[in-house]
């Protein structure tokens, strides 16, 4: 059983800008070649391949890469904070009815996080009820909003109505133009180093500290955030190798917790997408084998063949592998594992509050459920 914890789609339509937004702002498709379409969304121009918008081609290809189900979150360039509030509620809205559609016709196949307006954190906050009764399993948000750090003080309520309704949030690098890297390197180091400071802006800023229930992921392991987090342990303890801490430094005062930081970061759930078997390992060392997640970002960049190698070529013991592969997913979303192979047997992940149930996966359903799912393109 293999999950995909970080795989994104796109509606293959949008519908016209709504009354008081700029129509430039608006994203809409058009065709290109070879059943492609095109994206235009304020500076964005991205060829977007059928297995973007086209379920029964996503579906077959999770399944020729080994894929079991997919975790399907907004490209990220729909997290459009630039649009004024109301335009990003009815973008936010179109976008996760088009996702709620996919998980809906795919049971089993795919999970959806839907997105919500984060420019106005109230706005944002009220919407997260209404994910939940659509059938989506959380939200993706980016990890700044136009430059503004997810530890502000603004964001407290957001956080604060996630925790209580149980809510799981994936945080998805998103780079600040920034002059200090050439322009190709952004997808690289630009990610990493945002990824790393959304993670830390958690951890110093409070969030971690006062809602201790909340459910966060980080895409690509947040970036360079795991190997700070020994000089961070440091500055707080003042002591090596998470030794019990001694006085702390004056460095750690304006932000430190009654927890350490390495301990307020295993609270949270970190995709394994970081290339390499010895970062792997570093990650199950630091966090822990029960804080990973498998990731892709498919299709915006292609799978390991068949997805997982690497992950399986580590000698794992089989429960520590199961549990990156798919357990850690359904904790990290908060929802019953599901029925595996149409077996009777029912896997159950405990948690000290209740969980949601999580629709059955059977087998031999999945043919039909691929044929079913193309109509969920409301372009089609």
């Amino acid at each position: 059983m293999l999950i995909d914890a970080h795989a994104h789609v796109m509606p293959g339509s949008f519908p016209p800008a709504p009354d008081g937004c700029d129509p430039a702002t608006w994203p809409s498709m058009s065709a290109a070649e070879d059943r492609a379409r095109l994206l235009v969304s304020g500076p964005v121009r991205f060829t977007a391949q059928p297995a973007w918008f086209d379920a029964e081609r996503r579906l077959a290809a999770s399944a020729a890469s080994g894929v079991d189900a997919e975790v399907v979150s907004p490209f990220p360039p729909l997290l459009n904070y630039r649009l004024p509030a109301a335009g990003g509620l009815d973008l936010a809205r179109w976008v996760n009815e088009y996702i709620a559609g996919l998980c809906a016709v795919a049971p089993g196949r795919i999970y959806g996080l839907g997105t919500v307006p984060l420019q106005d954190p109230d706005l944002a906050a009220g919407e997260l009820a209404d994910i939940t009764k659509a059938g989506l399993a959380g939200v993706e948000i980016a990890s700044n909003v136009l430059g503004v750090s997810l530890g502000d003080a603004r964001f407290g309520g957001f956080f604060a109505e996630a925790e209580r309704l149980g809510t799981a949030i994936f945080v998805h690098a998103m780079p600040v133009p920034s002059d200090r890297l050439p322009g190709p390197a952004t997808a690289t180091f630009g990610v990493g180093l945002e990824g790393s400071l959304a993670a830390a802006a958690i951890v110093t800023g409070g969030v971690a500290e006062k809602h201790p229930s909340l459910r966060l992921a980080f895409s690509h392991a947040a970036g360079g955030f795991p190997l700070m987090l020994t000089r961070a342990q440091w500055f707080w303890g003042r002591t090596w190798n998470e030794e019990p801490p001694g006085e702390r430094g004056p460095e750690a005062a304006p932000w430190a917790a009654g927890t350490g930081p390495a301990e307020l970061a295993r609270r949270f759930w970190y995709d394994s997408l970081v290339f390499d078997r010895r970062a792997i390992r570093y990650l199950i060392d630091m966090l822990g084998a029960d804080r990973l997640l498998v990731g892709s970002d498919f299709p915006a960049m292609p799978r390991e063949e068949p997805a997982g190698r690497t992950l399986r070529s580590m000698g794992l013991p089989s429960g520590v592998l199961e549990d990156i592969t798919w357990h850690n997913c359904f904790r990290f979303l908060g929802i019953d594992a599901p029925k595996l192979f149409s077996s009777s047997e029912q896997h159950r992940i405990s948690r000290a509050d209740g969980v949601r149930p999580a629709r059955a996966m059977d087998l031999p359903r999945r043919h039909g459920a691929a044929a079913a799912a193309a109509a969920a393109d409301p372009a089609r």
